[in-house]
């Protein structure tokens, strides 16, 4: 007994000489939005043990022998940035809609890799993937496991849409390619099917869900805005998402389709391109978040004047709503919806996300709200704001820097020069 209890000792004070002797990493923060506060502070300093902040104070700590210090004193210092509303296994370009005949698995998992890398770089620690083949899961976990580099991803595997709906994987297909795609494929046509589409990305290692309860803008479908679910098809996907504790997220350009998705219950509207006032109250009412995607619709606005960018049957989809989106963001935003920060990325090339908050502050966001709505709301969207979305004690070490303050030039948020993932540094420009 006197041995092992004589080992034992030996053994916790191992375990404190190597916590004591783990290197601190100290940020030295000349200006500090800390993704809570209304204000921003100066001359601080973070305190980082392995994956986390664990001390934070007034200063310019000087630190012990051992520890890293990071000189940011010049930089305005924040939280990892967060978008609910990106697609990483694609990117624009004339030939999209060939790809899905030229392209391997492989290939979208390679090219998707590379996006990953691009968006991280950005200063976008976490985002939401709603929408692929389901290669976005595969690079979830090659994330996690270190296997290459990007932000951590929350995904949906592929959407869920009806049958010719915005999300049917063979839209504008040959007749004889077309096929009958099912609930494996994410098209549903009743309550059994929406049941299974869910279990089925629960069973992919999807995290959330994703609908198209509208039509869409990209798809080579006649309508960009017609609802797409009847309500007991809408119910029985939320309910089933629920039991398996995911949330749904709805893109949405139509307001009837809008409107049945908030009544079932989803917890994000993504795009709302034609919401009414109607729409924005019972948002209001059910604590619905919005997601604008503003930089998309400029995106899609601008290259359907290119002759060719995309097929015929989409240009004047994107002519229509594309324009609209900062307006209903302007005036979703006045009624008093809860916004959170989404861009669809893909839609316009990745690492180009940070222009969302210029297109939010000119519609009459104030800049400290744009930050909060890619930090701590967003945050609080995929449920994790115990860990993410502000800078403070206890939480994960997601910090990223610009050369400028945003608040004094939201342009700034266009080019980060500092990004810090889980404690580790992948970028730092000085």
């Amino acid at each position: 007994m006197k041995i092992r209890s004589l080992l034992l000792s030996l053994f916790f004070l191992l375990l404190m000489t190597i916590s004591a002797s783990a290197q601190r990493t100290i940020i030295h923060a000349g200006t500090l939005i800390d993704g809570k506060s209304d204000r921003a502070m100066t001359n601080m300093s973070i305190v980082v043990e392995e994956n986390r902040i664990v001390a934070m104070s007034e200063g310019f700590m000087t630190g012990d022998d051992g520890d890293r210090i990071i000189d940011l004193r010049d930089k305005t210092v924040m939280p990892g940035l967060i978008d609910l509303h990106v697609h990483l296994e694609g990117e624009t370009s004339p030939t999209r809609y060939l790809d899905a005949f030229t392209l391997n698995p492989a290939d979208i998992a390679f090219r998707s890799s590379s996006y990953a890398k691009t968006t991280l770089m950005a200063g976008f620690t976490t985002v939401r993937d709603v929408g692929g083949s389901g290669v976005n899961i595969a690079l979830r976990d090659a994330i996690n496991q270190g296997y290459t580099v990007g932000p951590r991803v929350y995904t949906v595997g592929n959407s869920l849409a009806t049958t010719g709906g915005h999300a049917d994987p063979t839209n504008g297909y040959r007749f004889d390619l077309m096929g009958a795609p099912g609930p494996t494929e994410g098209v549903i046509n009743g309550v059994a099917d929406a049941r299974e589409a869910v279990r089925q990305r629960y069973k992919n290692g999807a995290d959330h869900i994703k609908i198209t309860a509208t039509g869409g803008v990209l798809s080579v479908a006649k309508s960009g805005d017609a609802p797409q679910f009847f309500m007991d098809e809408l119910d029985a996907i939320v309910q089933t998402a629920k039991e398996y504790g995911m949330h749904v997220a709805a893109h949405a350009h139509g307001a009837e389709g809008m409107k049945r998705a908030v009544e079932a219950g989803v917890l994000t509207i993504e795009h709302g391109t034609k919401m009414t006032t109607e729409v924005m109250d019972l948002m209001i009412e059910k604590g619905t978040y919005y997601v604008p995607t503003i930089t998309a619709g400029k995106w899609v606005a601008e290259k359907a004047q290119i002759d060719g960018y995309y097929p015929p049957l989409v240009v004047p989809k994107a002519l229509e709503i594309g324009p609209m989106i900062q307006n209903t963001f302007k005036q979703a935003y006045e009624r008093g919806v809860k916004i959170a920060f989404g861009t669809d990325a893909a839609v316009f090339p990745h690492g180009q996300n940070g222009k969302e908050f210029a297109y939010m502050a000119e519609a009459g966001m104030p800049v400290m709200e744009t930050l909060k709505s890619a930090t701590l709301t967003a945050a609080t969207v995929l449920g994790i704001q115990d860990k993410l979305g502000t800078i403070e004690a206890g939480k994960l070490a997601d910090i990223v820097a610009t050369d400028g303050n945003p608040l004094e030039d939201v342009s700034v948020m266009e080019s980060v020069s500092f990004v810090m993932k889980d404690g580790v540094v992948y970028k730092l420009e000085r």
